[in-house]
Formats: C-alpha cells, sequence, structure tokens
C-alpha cells in the first residue's frame, strides 16, 4: 500500500471513530460559533465608526478568512503533529511509531482527526465567497486559481509550524506555547490593516512565517488593490518553502532522537 493510501485509510478510521461519539454534531456546531462570532467585535467597530481609510469590514473579514481557512485545513489534515509533543514524545509512543516500516510523516500527521475541525474550513470558505460577493468581485479563471494557490500554501505554511513545533520537541520534550504566535494568533493578526501594521510584524509574518503572503497579497491581487497576480501566486511557493525549511528540523529532531528507555 502507497503511503497516499495509508495516509487516507487512516483518516477514515479515525474520521468514523470520531462518529461513534454521539456528541460530535455539538462539538462541530461549537466550533462554528466560535469561527463565526470570532470577528464580531470587529464587525461592531467598523459599524460604529465606519471605514479606516479605503479598508472596509468586508476587505478585512476576507484577509481573516483565508488565513482562517488555511489554519483549518492544517489543523484538520496535520492534526497529528499539533498534538505530538504531548501525545506521543511525553508518552514514549514514538519508540512505536519507530518500529514501523512505513513513512514517519504519515503516521505521525493523520493519527488523529477531529471532525469538527471542518468547521473552521468551512466557516472560512464561507466567509470568502460572502466577502467577495460583498466586494462586487466577479472572479475570473485566474482569480480563482490565485484563491486556490493562497490556501494550499497556506496550508502548507501552517502545517510546516505544526512540524516545526514537533521537530523543536525531541529536545524540549513538551511544546512550546510561544510557538503559537505562529498559528492561532498569526490569523489574527490580519483583523488589523497591513497599512497601520508595526514594520516588525510585517516583516515576521511576510518574510519568515508567511502567513501575509498567504492572506493579504492573494486576496488584494484579486480584488484589484494595488497587487500584482505575481505576488498573489507567490503564496503557494512561499508555504512550500517554509514547509521544506520545516520538514528539516522535524528530520533533524528525529535523528537526534533519543528512546524512553535509553
Amino acid at each position: 500500500m502507497s503511503d497516499f493510501k495509508l495516509y487516507f485509510r487512516y483518516i477514515r478510521l479515525n474520521f468514523l471513530s470520531g462518529l461513534q461519539y454521539k456528541g460530535w454534531p455539538i462539538m462541530v456546531l461549537q466550533t462554528m460559533i466560535v469561527v463565526i462570532t470570532d470577528p464580531i467585535s470587529l464587525i461592531l467597530m467598523f459599524s460604529r465608526f465606519g471605514s479606516i481609510g479605503v479598508w472596509t469590514v468586508e476587505r478585512i473579514i476576507l484577509i481573516y478568512a483565508m488565513a482562517v481557512t488555511s489554519f483549518g485545513l492544517a489543523e484538520t489534515f496535520c492534526r497529528g503533529f499539533d498534538s505530538f509533543p504531548w501525545r506521543t514524545i511525553r508518552t514514549g509512543d514514538f519508540d512505536r511509531v519507530l518500529l514501523r516500516p512505513r513513512s514517519l510523516f504519515v503516521q505521525v500527521s493523520a493519527s488523529y482527526f477531529h471532525i469538527h475541525r471542518v468547521s473552521r474550513v468551512v466557516g472560512g470558505t464561507s466567509a470568502i465567497i460572502w466577502c467577495m460577493w460583498k466586494l462586487g468581485i466577479q472572479p475570473t479563471a485566474l482569480d480563482i486559481m490565485t484563491l486556490l494557490f493562497a490556501l494550499i500554501g497556506g496550508y502548507l505554511a501552517y502545517a510546516g509550524v505544526f512540524l516545526m513545533t514537533s521537530g523543536i520537541a525531541f529536545f524540549t520534550i513538551q511544546g512550546l506555547d510561544w510557538i503559537y504566535i505562529f498559528t492561532n494568533a498569526s490569523y489574527q493578526v490580519t483583523r488589523m490593516p497591513i497599512d497601520y501594521m508595526p514594520k516588525t510584524l510585517r516583516y515576521i509574518f511576510t518574510f519568515f512565517m508567511p502567513m501575509l503572503v498567504i492572506s493579504y497579497y492573494p486576496a488584494s491581487a484579486v480584488c484589484g488593490w494595488g497587487e500584482s497576480y505575481f505576488k498573489g501566486l507567490l503564496a503557494l511557493p512561499a508555504g512550500a518553502a517554509f514547509f521544506i525549511f520545516s520538514n528539516f528540523v522535524w528530520r533533524f529532531g528525529v535523528r537526534h532522537y533519543k528512546s524512553t528507555g535509553s
């Protein structure tokens, strides 16, 4: 069996086991409510004070939704790496994973699949469609390709954060809370108009963790806010580059792993 088929068999088994929990619809609804209500404070602020220059609430929510959807994809399909430091390293389960003649990446990434995480993807995608409708955007084939590249690149970028966290955990033996600056906290940064964002944040989330590359630049290119399609299409290679770098960190950690029995 190929690694590709094995991955989706893992996902299928975890999905079916999740359905055995009778409260799964409530968990799906809970996550959906969180996604919907998260930008409410932003909407209320704009409804009270109006736009900030050229920045309307639809513009900001579109960028925010791009980042949230990308994060949701990574959280859904790479959940194993997100929980790896606590569930695998500290418990010693990684010894068992190493004994299997299969890809470590496939085994870890597909080891957990929580159905309610899909709500973040559905909610974010719905917000993207709503914002483009409110902004009067008639998407062309190039626009759709740009958005798809952005979501794939965003998925790779956020999956790379999870992968990097797991690689570092081989040395720290636990997850590092500060790393979540680049996951949950990073898509909150998109609620700030980029023109008013501190330069330090802008550089970090452009040249290190390419969160703005996978959210702002594609949205700007598609909606005609002044950025070129070239910058918009950089989302995929930028996300892939960050993922490859994170993979090196992961492999370095695996090479230096010492069994819990040693």
